[in-house]
């Protein structure tokens, strides 16, 4: 149903290319991203539920950032499977809107928690003796809280920008999903405000990045003073899997949403929101527990107890 501006009912997702003989062979690539993201992100999180030795802070953040890119993924990978085998993927109004508060509710809390994580990984390194009590069971919480509550608030925000535009004839969304861009590109009125939410919403998800690269540096200053290689190196490796990730995650963001159209058109931005809606959530599971030995240590004694049953 549409809103009392709108003459728009439905929207048309373009989808990723007009090619016809990419459409197969596109279809089964990203359906075996999308099994591949939700094995690994509900593998994870299993493991984390069943081996009590990872209920710890850094695996509290580490689950809920697995559920955020396992939610993330669903939101966005099913319709877009659909433009690959079907003449017209349409989407209603309703569901266009529904798609683009979710889309906006999980970026905005995986900013914030991937933040939380480097906080957590600060506080580990650098004030090792205060880790019990800085970050207990309630401080954990009260982070998480912040972390979805920040993430409505920027879902809100932009989707309360965009149900307020007019959309009058041309209902085809250049892209595979509803963003915020390709829909300002179809109001008929002025988008100064809504690109205003958009701007102000990117300063607050700049605060997460400043933290990050606060707790970084702090982490970096800390271990040169570390004197054994041994320690050294254990510190890197307990920083390296998150620093792979938020280098990911924001470097793909920045590019789709910081540089204006004239720069990057949408049609190369899809490819930017490609990275970081279907591939990273994918590659998550794998760098977390390809590069930590605890999650290797888990995975093996869940094994051996299956086998053992």
């Amino acid at each position: 149903m549409a809103t009392k501006n709108s003459s728009v009912t439905e929207f048309i997702l373009a989808g990723l290319t007009n090619q016809p003989g990419l459409q197969i062979p596109l279809f089964f690539l990203f359906l075996c991203f999308y099994v591949v993201t939700v094995v690994g992100n509900l593998g994870l999180i299993t493991l984390i539920g069943l081996n009590s030795h990872l209920h710890t802070p850094m695996y509290f953040f580490l689950f809920n950032l697995s559920s955020i890119d396992l939610c993330y993924s669903t939101t966005i990978t099913p319709k877009m499977l659909m433009s690959f085998v079907s003449k017209k993927n349409i989407i209603l109004h309703t569901g266009c809107m529904t798609q683009l508060f979710f889309f906006c509710f999980f970026v905005v809390s995986e900013c914030f928690i991937l933040s939380a994580m480097a906080y957590d990984r600060y506080v580990a390194i650098c004030k090792p003796l205060l880790y019990t009590v800085t970050m207990s069971p309630q401080v954990c919480f009260l982070l998480l809280l912040g972390v979805y509550l920040t993430g409505f608030s920027g879902a809100m925000a932009h989707m309360g920008s965009i149900v307020s535009l007019t959309f009058c004839a041309d209902n085809l969304v250049n892209h595979f999903m509803c963003d915020i861009l390709p829909l300002l590109e179809l109001s008929c009125n002025s988008t100064y405000v809504n690109e205003l939410v958009v701007y102000i919403v990117a300063i607050g998800v700049g605060m997460p990045v400043v933290t990050i690269f606060i707790s970084y540096g702090l982490i970096l200053s800390n271990i040169l003073y570390i004197r054994s290689t041994e320690g050294r190196s254990k510190a890197f490796s307990t920083c390296s899997s998150h620093i792979i990730v938020v280098s990911l995650f924001f470097g793909s963001g920045s590019f789709m949403y910081l540089k204006p159209p004239s720069i990057l058109p949408l049609d190369q931005g899809k490819v930017f929101s490609l990275f970081y809606t279907i591939v990273l959530p994918m590659l998550n599971p794998l760098i977390y527990s390809l590069r930590n030995k605890d999650v290797k240590v888990a995975l093996r004694k869940t094994l051996r107890r299956k086998r053992f049953f």
